[in-house]
């Protein structure tokens, strides 16, 4: 009996030290002991700091978060153009975010509004950058129509302020990305007192413009090195308030330091700066126009959607609006909205967003109303045996530019770049205030599995490999770059010149060759969904065009994406279908 006292003795003894132990260590972690050497983190007097109570990320003003998840890309219910260019094929596309809606035309005004009064256009150095980013009011014309209406009134009158903005090209609505993403950030280091508050409004100069990469790169240049401006003090920890336009992950990041840090910028790791506004990948926004999560059984599809909603038809079956269309589309030849009265789907031209009912993950309109650029170059197979993981055909490489003095070189007015586009609209490259960018080289892709070269957009079909006169081992093909003669190319679309000559006119050469078998060529874009100048064919999500990326319509539009950082969904995962 004596010894069996004893050894529970020891047991319990032994399970004492055991718990004293563990309660030390959690209360070693809950005062933020580093887990790989026991340091302090975030300590007041220095040393490592991080966002160590950060949750989530902000979704973003105008954003709705898209699970991602695997699906069937380019499965179209008809084929009736026999374009060939809709191979089904299994994708995985990771959790993004999407604009609920188009564009609008405010959210354009405001965007043109900002560049007006920033780079005033009757400055002979920003002349360009106003006109440049304008849409194209044209486009409404018609050789046998009446639509100076639209062409006077439908980007500028509040009449059509909620309706999506046209005649915008592929390379404006990437610009107009940029800038969201500018100001968006913007907003929230004023609001976590990174930036003087304010500042975005009253010192709109063209040297003391915001921008993320610049800040994150070199802050204390940002802002034209304005100290007042970019402030060198956070928050202290866990004071950080939630922004109103950037929800939960905000409040929840902490400043880098301490109760009163000094000689801090927020940086990657304080958790604040939200991921670039861009526009979606072609598999990025067919996944979530076919919305597939509303036909979902446990792990598996009940079958392909036609349209973003469920059903084989194009009109509401609900008691309340059976009859109505879903869409905005062209019904038939010469009707675009049904007989006055009683209109089939409430529109003629586009219409107010939000007028149909939103698909299975809260966007609306992904079918009809406007069709919608993406981001990739259009080629007519999707090669899923290169990648069938976030497929994207578009990747252009870049890194900032590098200065003689080893510093990264920054735009300004006199070093700032135009293009010239083929319609001889001149388009602004960069913006004085951001980091100058040139392509990725050998430093970056030696010995690389994965890219070899920056401009990626003719990987696998169009590049020299790609080609019958490639051959493999000879120094010999094409010119001195490695480059295709033009009678060599795979894709030998027509190539229009614009060139200004010594009196400062347009020069417009057009290509009037008649052996050109293509129209194809590295910018030309994908633009998905129907629009309503499309019959219903159109509306099936898996079905893809293309454009010449400088060339407006009045029937393309645009809404944008976000990458998510962080874990795959929100929530907990659900049994059968709900969500």
């Amino acid at each position: 009996m004596k010894v069996n006292k004893v050894m529970n003795t020891r047991l319990l003894l032994l399970l004492a030290l055991t718990i004293s132990i563990a309660s030390c260590s959690k209360k070693s972690d809950s005062k933020g002991g580093s887990k790989a050497t026991g340091w302090k983190i975030n300590d007041k007097k220095g040393g490592f700091q991080y966002a160590s109570k950060f949750k989530k990320q902000a979704t973003g003003p105008g954003l709705v978060l898209v699970e991602g998840g695997t699906f069937t890309m380019g499965k179209v219910q008809d084929d009736v153009m026999h374009d060939w260019n809709n191979t089904p094929n299994q994708q995985h596309v990771q959790s993004f975010y999407m604009d609920e809606t188009e564009v609008t035309n405010m959210m354009y005004m405001e965007y043109l509004d900002w560049l007006k009064r920033v780079y005033p256009p009757d400055q002979e150095n920003y002349k360009n950058i106003y006109e440049g980013a304008s849409p194209d009011t044209l486009v409404w014309r018609n050789r046998l129509g009446y639509n100076e209406t639209m062409t006077e009134n439908y980007l500028r009158h509040p009449a059509y302020g909620e309706y999506p903005v046209v005649g915008v090209n592929w390379i404006q609505a990437t610009e107009f990305s940029r800038w969201r993403t500018d100001r968006v950030n913007e907003k929230i280091l004023e609001e976590q007192r990174y930036l003087k508050k304010d500042a975005k409004v009253t010192n709109t100069e063209a040297g003391k413009v915001f921008s993320t990469q610049t800040y994150l790169a070199v802050p204390n240049q940002a802002v034209g090195g304005d100290s007042e401006i970019v402030l060198q003090r956070g928050k202290g920890r866990g004071a950080a308030k939630k922004s109103s336009g950037s929800t939960d992950g905000a409040a929840n990041a902490q400043p880098t330091g301490g109760n009163d840090p000094k000689n801090v910028y927020a940086t990657r790791s304080s958790g604040l700066i939200l991921p670039d506004y861009r526009l979606p990948t072609e598999a990025e926004w067919e996944y979530a126009a076919a919305a597939d999560v509303g036909q979902r059984e446990y792990n598996i599809y009940k079958g392909q959607k036609k349209y973003p909603w469920s059903g084989s038809y194009t009109r509401s079956g609900k008691r309340q609006v059976r009859g109505d269309q879903l869409a905005n589309f062209k019904q038939g030849k010469g009707d675009y909205g049904g007989i006055a009265g009683w209109s089939d789907d409430g529109a003629d031209i586009t219409n107010k967003v939000k007028s149909y009912p939103p698909n299975d993950f809260g966007l609306y309109d992904m079918a009809g109303n406007v069709a919608e650029w993406v981001a990739d170059v259009y080629r007519p197979i999707v090669d899923d045996e290169a990648n069938d993981f976030n497929y994207y055909r578009g990747n252009v490489y870049m890194k900032n530019k590098i200065g003689e003095d080893g510093k990264v070189e920054l735009v300004t007015a006199e070093n700032q770049k135009f293009d010239t586009l083929s319609n001889g609209k001149i388009i602004a490259r960069n913006f004085p205030g951001e980091i100058a960018q040139v392509p990725v080289d050998e430093n970056e892709t030696y010995l690389r599995q994965n890219f070899d070269k920056s401009d990626n957009r003719n990987y696998r079909d169009g590049d020299k490999q790609s080609s019958r006169y490639f051959k493999f081992g000879s120094s010999e093909e094409g010119d001195e770059k490695g480059k295709l003669n033009d009678n060599q190319r795979m894709y030998d679309s027509p190539k229009h010149n614009v060139s200004v000559d010594s009196l400062g006119s347009m020069v417009r050469k057009y290509d009037k060759s008649n052996k050109r078998t293509t129209l194809v060529n590295d910018d030309v874009r994908v633009y998905k969904g129907g629009s309503w100048r499309d019959r219903a064919y159109w509306l099936d999500p898996a079905q893809r065009r293309y454009f010449p990326q400088d060339i407006a319509t009045d029937y393309i539009g645009f809404r944008c994406a976000m990458s998510r950082v962080g874990p795959k969904a929100d929530k907990k995962k659900s049994a059968r279908n709900k969500r």
